[in-house]
């Protein structure tokens, strides 16, 4: 055997990688500042990959695993930490795709967040969503947002989560965390459960479907905080996606109900720096004001960027201003400020580069 589980954890730990890929006939790829590196070694043989899953799957999971051909779930090993294991077949051998979670809870400016994030986190009730694609920091920023309320006010926070990647201390708050699969089988059914527990704030991994953005926006029109993701690219198709998931004849009563209960969307992208070091993250912010509101309630959500990017006296920032902020500031590049902002003549139209534009 030329690899053990143990040396690929630690191996990825002191490289500060942020996902480890696990595949037959290659040596084991790192994930590090959003690039994939193979590390230096053998190719994983089918025997590493079959003695990893021995170690790593507990009985029932290795159960569920024959039966489904899949299986994802969370370990803790002292001295490398928490880490989330997706299982999944490949030419009939297990193949492994893990992520290492974060040690720690790391500060706003470390992390490169706004200071009216942690605001947010001080609603007395409502909705706040994190938004972005796949791998873009949204569970940092959730766990961010626990802390600071752990920290702050003495509540019950309940998570739902799949799996659980942090585990929070109780400090002034008392933080329940429940794992899809090990405590509860459906986000919809697990939420709706959540709500005869007495919390005051519901963070929801994942809102995946009708019925749990239903009961999460009940929840939030009730009184209590619910901070929940979307796989949504802004503040402004967040809020569309949430109405076209239900039929149209109930679309005008939610946007009723998601005016009245959203506080704000912070939608998120980790962005390769200049220098090729590290990842920066570019962060959009909407806070919903009366006009926001007004805007979700009349179906005028089309209309809202103008009103992010006019908002700062609201503490919003427009992920295109921001995108051109960070390439002012020598964070990122023209191409990449250009390849992930909404309007690219935007960009150009700020810059130097603006005769670059295409005829």
């Amino acid at each position: 055997m030329n690899w053990s589980l143990d040396k690929i954890l630690r191996g990825a730990r002191a490289m500060h990688a942020t996902d480890i890929h696990l595949s037959g006939g290659v040596a084991p790829i790192l994930r590090i500042n959003g690039e994939l590196k193979p590390a230096q070694g053998a190719p994983l043989a089918a025997e590493d990959l079959v003695a990893i899953h021995d170690e790593l799957l507990d009985d029932a999971q290795k159960r569920a695993f024959e039966r489904d051909w899949q299986a994802s779930f969370s370990r803790t090993v002292p001295g490398i930490g928490r880490f989330r294991v997706s299982v999944y077949r490949h030419a009939g051998t297990p193949e492994f795709a893990i992520r290492l979670c974060e040690t720690v809870v790391r500060s706003a400016e470390e992390l490169g967040l706004p200071a009216v994030v942690a605001e947010l986190t001080r609603s007395p009730g409502g909705l706040i969503l994190v938004t972005g694609p796949t791998g873009m920091g949204k569970t940092t920023t959730l766990n961010f947002m626990i802390n600071t309320i752990n920290e702050e006010r003495r509540a019950k926070i309940i998570t739902l989560e799949d799996p659980v990647e942090f585990v929070h201390a109780n400090n002034r708050s008392l933080v329940i965390q429940q794992e899809l699969l090990t405590d509860f089988q459906s986000f919809n059914g697990a939420l709706r459960a959540v709500l005869r527990q007495d919390p005051d704030v519901i963070v929801v991994g994942e809102m995946r479907d009708l019925d749990t953005i239903e009961t999460a926006l009940m929840a939030a029109e009730t009184g209590h905080l619910v901070i929940a993701t979307l796989h949504t690219p802004d503040a402004a198709q967040t809020l569309q996606r949430i109405a076209s998931v239900f039929p149209q004849s109930q679309q005008e009563s939610i946007a009723y109900q998601l005016a009245g209960s959203i506080q704000g969307v912070i939608s998120q992208r980790l962005l390769p720096r200049a220098t090729g070091s590290a990842r920066v993250l570019a962060v959009e912010v909407c806070v919903a004001n009366t006009a926001v509101r007004n805007m979700i309630r009349e179906g005028n959500v089309h209309q809202l960027r103008n009103e992010i990017m006019t908002g700062r006296k609201h503490k919003m920032q427009l992920m295109d201003n921001v995108l051109l902020e960070l390439y002012q500031r020598g964070d990122i590049t023209y191409d990449v400020a250009v390849s992930n902002c909404h309007d690219p003549d935007f960009i150009r139209s700020r810059t130097k580069r603006a005769t670059d534009a295409p005829p």
